[in-house]
């Protein structure tokens, strides 16, 4: 991975207490690990910003090198990577998402 692509991945986790690296965009995900991510995401309104990784190459190899993670989407909490796919589906029904994100002071909708 070069220099230019590691800044961008550090500054793009820095900058956003919720970033989530992703096929496609929020609102147009373009795979379905993506989209289901970003509907979990959405479910609990929380502000996060998406990184599309289609847009660049580098990028796209980049972010599995920075965390040692082979899959894309991945979800970072405050610098800290959390998991693809279906670790967040599982801390999603679990309860456990909800928790990280109390324990972060990350903004969600609490069910009623």
């Amino acid at each position: 991975m070069d220099d230019q692509t590691k800044e961008l991945i550090n500054n793009e986790i820095k900058d956003n207490e919720v970033c989530l690296f992703m096929k496609g965009t929020p609102d147009a995900p373009q795979c379905g690990f993506s989209m289901a991510v970003t509907n979990i995401l959405k479910i609990l309104e929380v502000n996060f910003k998406g990184v599309n990784v289609l847009v660049n190459q580098n990028l796209r190899e980049g972010i599995k090198v920075f965390s040692d993670w082979p899959t894309i989407p991945q979800l970072y909490v405050k610098n800290e990577f959390i998991g693809g796919c279906d670790i967040v589906k599982e801390m999603y029904e679990s309860g456990e998402l909800v928790k990280l994100f109390e324990d972060n002071g990350i903004k969600y909708k609490k069910k009623s």
